[in-house]
């Protein structure tokens, strides 16, 4: 059986005085593992490498004094933590309160009591050892608490996209749509928080949790019937009545889950921003509430844009996708219609970004070739269902 023995507590002697070494040596050494030093320039160094439990330090010191000394371990990451006790022949206060303001936890004068030093000595030791189990615990906790703050992070990314891809696979769209349209989000935030009127609200953690939400856009779309989300022709009056549901629908998703939710109230309410509000239009003429300029949320007048350039831009199962200009085209059009302006300003400065990502997240033929078969499958299904 291997056997782990205690690690003596160690301390460092700082004296000039091979006298005052070999006295205190002899004190301590029975019960601590010790080192000395006789120049104060030496101390940092031996502080820093061999990380002591406890410093005695002689105050007057050929080169460097004792107070000096134990500033300057004071002032370093790597020795500030540990206890300094002052050895002096210095009775007067002024002395004593200079040590102590300099960082000293203590203060010993000469000639030595051997029952005091030991009782200081000790007492100090368990004072620094009690603190530092209590620092090892609170980084320990830290670590945890972040840790466990990342994996809830990655967890809810996911179930996000999963949420989000659910809804995907009920229309004409592909999955790179998500991709697509939260890639344009996150372009138009970092572009704007440097705008005026936009920065206030643009701070880095809205713009994480915009970004985040944008695959929700359409979430709602689940609750809406198949005969008319797969309708790949004009809607009628009546169909499109139903198809303007969709963003309440997917807005009171997310307040229910926000209902059983601990934490991040504005997560859940720029994703229900979003969800709700990103057929807005800034002339007031969007469903489904028909809010006009600032009256429509932030977030929601950003994935406006991304959404309809990416509906304009991609190739669909029932039609090719536009070019890049024409699609610029549209949007200036809808400057101060459809659009804010301040969010089509940006875009215009980002459009050679725009259609960088839009190359590259491109649907290819076999993800148009597989929503075909879904959509045909559905269609069949749909037909099959109406049978008597």
């Amino acid at each position: 059986m291997e056997l782990f023995l205690p690690v003596k507590p160690s301390v460092l002697i700082v004296d000039d005085s091979p006298e005052n070494l070999s006295l205190m040596t002899g004190l301590l050494i029975s019960h601590y593992t010790v080192k000395t030093a006789t120049v104060s320039a030496h101390v940092m160094k031996i502080a820093i490498t061999e990380q002591p439990d406890v410093i005695l330090l002689d105050i007057m010191m050929p080169d460097l004094d004792g107070y000096e000394v134990c500033r300057r371990l004071k002032a370093d990451s790597l020795t500030r933590e540990i206890p300094v006790i002052f050895l002096t022949s210095s009775t007067d206060p002024e002395s004593e309160q200079l040590g102590m303001s300099v960082g000293a936890v203590d203060y010993i004068t000469r000639p030595l009591t051997p029952a005091i030093l030991m009782s200081r000595v000790k007492a100090h030791f368990m004072v620094a050892a009690s603190a530092k189990t209590m620092r090892i615990n609170n980084d320990y906790l830290e670590l945890e608490v972040s840790k466990r703050t990342r994996q809830m992070a990655a967890l809810q990314k996911v179930t996000i996209l999963a949420l989000a891809s659910l809804a995907e696979t009920r229309d004409s769209e592909t999955g790179n749509h998500l991709k697509r349209t939260q890639q344009y989000m996150e372009l138009l935030c970092k572009y704007l928080r440097g705008r005026p009127i936009f920065r206030d609200f643009l701070s880095t953690e809205r713009i994480q949790y915009m970004i985040e939400c944008a695959p929700l856009h359409d979430i709602g779309k689940v609750g809406i019937p198949d005969r008319i989300l797969l309708n790949p022709g004009r809607y009628s009056a009546a169909e499109f009545a139903i198809m303007k549901t969709h963003p309440t629908l997917g807005r009171d998703a997310i307040a229910k889950a926000q209902a059983n939710a601990p934490q991040d109230g504005e997560f859940f309410e720029i994703a229900k921003q979003i969800i709700y509000s990103h057929h807005e239009k800034w002339d007031g003429s969007g469903y489904p509430q028909g809010l006009a300029e600032e009256e429509i949320p932030i977030p929601a007048r950003l994935m406006a844009l991304a959404d309809v350039y990416d509906a304009l831009i991609s190739r669909r199962v029932y039609k090719p996708g536009m070019s890049h200009e024409k699609v610029v085209q549209i949007i200036m059009d809808g400057r101060g219609k459809h659009f804010d302006p301040d969010v089509v300003d940006a875009f215009l400065s980002l459009s050679d970004d725009f259609q960088a990502i839009a190359t590259r997240f491109a649907d290819t033929d076999e993800d148009l070739q597989n929503k075909a078969v879904y959509l045909s499958d559905a269609a069949i299904s749909q037909a099959s269902a109406a049978l008597p």
